[in-house]
């Protein structure tokens, strides 16, 4: 996978630069013998994603039972149709419509992204929730009150003339850095948040919903590719369940 988008960030690249076309050809051509071998080698993952989806049914979280649920399902639908393109492609299958299983794909690989992204999204909530927890009780037990003036009055109090909108701004800012505190000390979820984010400009640019280009679906690609070795290397990066 990262040799593909790999190849995809360079024939951009190429063509860019102004490249001959015979190297932007050949390049296009690595690009899709790749993607066919990719599709070969996950000829089993289906029934992966299904087993998956099986045991995240016995979660006691119910968001993160549904979240995970329906993406790996989706994922299932995904390889599933993925098989299908890999037999088009390949001659078994040669009437496939190519381009109507590729859109059905790319929108069961899009949904299932939002799923996953969802779940990250409700398990950063309940991390800012513990954190801010654990520092209201600090505060309490030393005496003192919130940063900034936000459980008290004074000059940035909303019934201060002029003291809403920096109110509003210091809310912000201290709900920013307890997301970069909450990131900063779960790499894991942190990297699962870039992945999926990386990943969500592929499904968007094939289905035309926004037109990213291929630079930057290459380079989403690869990013997303680079971090997925990386929770390979080391399991702990991986997020769980």
């Amino acid at each position: 996978r990262a040799a593909q988008y790999a190849c995809s960030l360079l024939g951009h690249a190429l063509q860019k630069r102004g490249a001959s076309p015979e190297l932007q050809k050949q390049i296009r051509q690595l690009e899709g013998h790749l993607s066919l071998g990719r599709k070969l080698l996950r000829l089993g993952n289906s029934a992966d994603a299904l087993e998956s989806a099986k045991r995240a049914v016995h979660l006691s979280d119910v968001v993160l039972r549904f979240c995970i649920t329906v993406s790996h399902l989706n994922r299932a639908l995904y390889f599933a149709c993925d098989n299908v393109l890999w037999a088009g492609k390949s001659g078994l299958a040669p009437r496939v419509d190519q381009e109507k299983w590729a859109q059905r794909s790319f929108r069961y690989y899009l949904f299932s992204l939002i799923m996953n992204l969802s779940r990250d999204a409700y398990e950063i909530r309940l991390l800012m929730e513990q954190e801010s927890s654990v520092y209201s009780r600090r505060q309490k037990g030393s005496g003192g009150g919130a940063p900034g003036g936000i459980e008290t009055g004074g000059p940035g109090d909303p019934g201060t003339p002029g003291g809403g909108l920096p109110q509003i701004a210091l809310k912000l800012q201290l709900r920013v850095l307890l997301l970069a505190r909450v990131l900063r000390g779960n790499p894991p979820l942190l990297l699962d948040v870039v992945r999926n984010a990386c990943d969500l400009f592929i499904p968007l640019d094939k289905l035309g919903l926004w037109r990213c280009g291929p630079g930057i679906v290459g380079l989403c690609g690869l990013v997303s590719s680079i971090l997925s070795i990386l929770t390979l290397i080391c399991p702990w990066l991986r997020l769980k369940p």
